[in-house]
């Protein structure tokens, strides 16, 4: 889209002229405007030479602290956004990970941005649990005199929203703390909103301007150069299915796919660790039962909207609230009211609330009762060295039943049931590089990943026999049965013999009759365990963030215990000193 002339045509310049004036006043902030303003007044006054004398010393760049906690990378990139926008705006931006916080430090400028994310059933992300429970200990320092705002992400799905982001608001508060910019909890369909609240937070903790501050720091050279501050453009692109092949055999009660994907232009520059979203479409006889229970099956329109652009599963407060709002339905109401809404809707789809409580609703109230259909993000199973251009996914298909009705994961049975080889899908890269190899080829890797949370790990070994790495690497893999539900054994024997993969431990639940997980297969081989990680190895863990990645952690602190003769407070210290030299890196969902 092109950018509004700012100097008309009769401006006394030239066409190349006015073009290069146009490309730095049109991205030039208010106070730099004003700075030239300013300059070129005072130009004049001296007789077209800049003044000799005194001109007042540039004002330093205000300190900013921009915080962040993320899990699947979006807070990340905000914090990443706010970075970029402040140093227009005349800050000096300083982008901390809540992983690598020291919280004594937190207090020494006076500015401060926290974008955090919420995850699970109201946790923070697994990379920021140190340092959030540190902020919310009795120890936490003090923050007289700090100005701060909190951007706070979530999703309406859990009944525990934003909890983390509001959490840490009323911290900050409490340690002294002043809220400089009120909070914003966003869902999924965050990027206007979140765009929208930075630039009020910018303005709001800018210092105010006085007689003196004639003279600004700016920047201009990366205000010209914004381009180079952009990340790559990451659209969806459209890729073919190759390959599509049930992992599980024809007798397991699971039903897990690997997927191949071809992509026309050359496969975007993925590492091994990084996750592809898929954009999916929602089951087309669940549209039809919607269609149906408002009165809109001859409605093509709605019809597509429906099936590739809302989403018509879940199922929250949230929703039922829209719900309310739009339709007046008393019961509906009420449901809120009593404080009942968040055990109803447990378990229930937006079927069950339109179903329940019929109402009138238009097309228009459907689009605003729902959010957006958002993408679903899968670790890549493929390296690039070995696979070219193509990505390879491993996808459980979700499918249960609750009140009744027959339940199915959007984008999992979307896969399974509607994608066969020459398919179509739009996909989007989304890296991750806070779960990464290690630098040095020759550092041993321990990989933890049950069910379709060994996709990584298949990354990891096919990238290191592609490049000849020498470290050693050691899986550790769970599932129900070893006869049916063993994915890419035939792969994992050809690694060990190739010595691509060093040894392999598996604990299939089902098969005896007590259950059996890799997080029990974990302590089994604890001397090696701990022996690989005192010589310098990195764990990997891939997979359940509700249980198994808890209890895969669990495991290993009881591991130093036993091994080392260590307090369960030193081994949680000892485990704790991992995770701060990223040297235990999880990716969790």
């Amino acid at each position: 889209m092109s950018r509004h002339a700012l100097l008309p045509r009769t401006a006394p310049f030239g066409e190349t002229e006015r073009a290069s004036l146009d490309a730095v006043l049109g991205t030039a902030t208010p106070i730099q405007r004003a700075w030239l303003a300013g300059f070129l007044a005072g130009l004049d006054a001296a007789g077209g030479q800049p003044a000799a004398l005194p001109a007042a010393p540039p004002k330093a760049a205000e300190p900013l602290t921009i915080l962040y906690a993320s899990e699947s990378g979006n807070s990340e990139k905000l914090a990443g956004d706010v970075a970029k926008r402040a140093r227009k705006s005349g800050f000096k931006p300083k982008v901390v990970d809540f992983a690598d916080l020291d919280l004594s430090t937190l207090g020494k400028d006076k500015r401060l941005v926290v974008i955090a994310a919420t995850w699970g059933e109201g946790e923070p992300p697994a990379r920021a649990v140190r340092s959030y429970n540190a902020l919310m200990a009795d120890g936490a320092p003090r923050l007289d005199g700090v100005e701060f705002g909190v951007l706070a992400l979530g999703d309406t799905s859990y009944a525990e929203f934003c909890a983390i982001g509001k959490a840490i608001d009323a911290r900050l508060e409490a340690l002294g703390g002043k809220r400089a910019y009120d909070r914003a909890d966003l869902d999924l369909d965050f990027d206007k909103p979140a765009a929208d609240w930075i630039k009020g937070a910018l303005e709001a903790l800018a210092p105010p301007a006085s007689a003196a501050d004639n003279v600004v720091a700016v920047d201009f050279a990366r205000g010209l150069a914004a381009d180079e501050d952009a990340e790559p453009s990451r659209d969806p692109v459209v890729v073919e299915v190759v390959d599509h092949v049930n992992l599980n055999s024809s007798r397991s009660d699971k039903e897990t796919i690997h997927l191949a994907l071809a992509f026309e232009d050359g496969a975007p520059a993925y590492e091994p660790g990084d996750s592809l979203e898929i954009y999916p479409e929602n089951d087309p006889q669940l549209v039809e039962e919607i269609l149906k229970a408002t009165g809109f099956t001859g409605d093509e329109a709605l019809r597509r909207a429906l099936l590739a652009e809302r989403d018509i599963t879940t199922l929250s407060a949230t929703t039922v609230e829209r719900f309310a709002k739009a339709t007046g339905h008393a019961e509906a109401k009420r449901l809120i009211e009593s404080g009942e809404v968040r055990a109803w809707i447990e378990g229930r789809h937006f079927i069950d609330l339109i179903e329940t409580y019929p109402a009138a609703l238009s097309a228009e109230h459907l689009n605003t009762i729902t959010r957006p259909l958002p993408p679903r993000a899968y670790s890549i199973a493929s390296s690039r060295r070995e696979v070219g251009d193509e990505v390879h996914l491993v996808i459980a298909a979700v499918r249960y039943e609750t009140h009744g009705r027959a339940r199915a994961g959007v984008a999992s049975t979307h896969v399974a049931d509607r994608i066969r080889n020459g398919a179509k899908l739009r996909v989007k890269l989304k890296p991750n590089r806070h779960f990464r190899l290690p630098q040095d080829p020759a550092t041993d890797i321990i990989m933890v990943g049950p069910g379709t949370g060994v996709a990584p790990f298949r990354a990891f070994v096919q990238e290191r026999r592609a490049t000849e790495a020498p470290g050693r690497s050691w899986l550790f893999f769970g599932d129900r049965h070893f006869t049916h539900d063993f994915l890419y054994q035939l792969e994992w024997q050809e690694a060990l013999e190739e010595r691509a993969l060093t040894q392999i431990d598996v604990a299939f639940s089902r098969d005896q009759p007590e259950k059996i997980y890799v997080q029990d297969r974990l302590y089994e081989r604890r001397r090696d365990l701990v022996e690989w990680l005192d010589g310098g190895a990195h764990l990997y863990v891939c997979g359940d963030a509700k249980a198994m990645a808890k209890d895969v952690r669990g495991a290993v602190v009881r591991a130093y215990q036993d091994v080392k003769g260590l307090s369960e407070a030193d081994a949680e210290a000892a485990v704790a000193a991992l995770e701060q030299a990223h040297r235990y890196q999880q990716d969790v969902y």
